[in-house]
């Protein structure tokens, strides 16, 4: 079984780039909505919880844990991979290609201040955006239109304009997505800003997932199925879940709360 958690719904992103490399694997999901939006809290407040939702999703069978969350995984996912025995897969921002790709020289990335807090994040921005501007962005009040599920245009034009403006004033020819919840934005991003590139890690995250399960000798399963966990209302991550292009014989089980974690 294949286990993904999430400060709330953002992590289906990266569920939806992992269902197509492997439909037919059951997958469990966790999303910590009680706790949402993760990005402004204590390092150690995340890295506690990710311990919390590790125990209980391997105590469900896990047998990989996609850490599906940017602010996360800069807190927690070299803690996870010492304290336990499974592969602990993260997000990364993804400087690289963008960097690579740009013409003018200027990526934009948008992520939350717990991310761009991160050493992962340093790493990464000092390795690969050599000779690139790079204008960062906390999405600020993304999250939440996510999580209520007001990601349709007329809806979230404002919010993200507002984040997005420093970047394209400053000629920003690329924008990374640095949080899981923010593809859900894709479409509204790209109506603001027509003729950038955006640029979402979730595909490349799933096929290292792929990759790292099979190294492992993870043996492929013949299932077809998501279960739906949250620590608080669940009712819109499961409305989301429904929500993805999955194949008639996928079968999604309803979300349950799981207060104990």
């Amino acid at each position: 079984m294949i286990a993904l958690f999430d400060s709330g719904v953002g992590g289906l992103s990266v569920f939806k780039e992992l269902y197509r490399i492997l439909p037919r694997e059951d997958y469990l999901y966790y999303s910590d909505n009680a706790n949402c939006p993760y990005g402004e809290k204590p390092v150690q407040f995340i890295r506690e919880r990710a311990f919390e939702i590790s125990r209980l999703l391997m105590g469900k069978g896990a047998h990989i844990i996609v850490v599906a969350c940017n602010t996360a995984t800069a807190a927690a996912i070299h803690a996870l991979r010492e304290r336990f025995d499974i592969p602990f897969i993260g997000m990364e921002p993804a400087i690289k290609p963008a960097a690579l790709q740009s013409k003018s020289k200027v990526v934009g990335v948008l992520a939350t201040a717990g991310t761009f807090k991160g050493e992962l994040y340093r790493q990464t921005s000092t390795r690969y955006a050599s000779g690139v501007t790079v204008i960062e962005r906390v999405g600020k009040g993304l999250v939440e239109l996510v999580e209520k599920g007001l990601t349709d245009y007329p809806h979230s034009s404002e919010a993200v304009m507002e984040c997005i403006r420093p970047m394209l004033d400053k000629g920003a020819d690329y924008i990374v997505l640095g949080c899981t919840h923010y593809p859900f934005l894709e479409d509204t991003i790209r109506k603001c800003a027509p003729g950038v590139g955006i640029i979402n890690p979730a595909e490349a995250v799933a096929k290292h997932t792929a990759d790292i399960l099979q190294d492992n000798g993870y043996v492929f399963g013949n299932g077809g199925s998501l279960e739906l966990l949250s620590s608080g209302d669940g009712s819109i991550l499961e409305k989301m879940a429904r929500s993805l292009p999955l194949e008639n014989g996928f079968a999604i089980v309803r979300a349950s709360t799981e207060s104990s974690c």
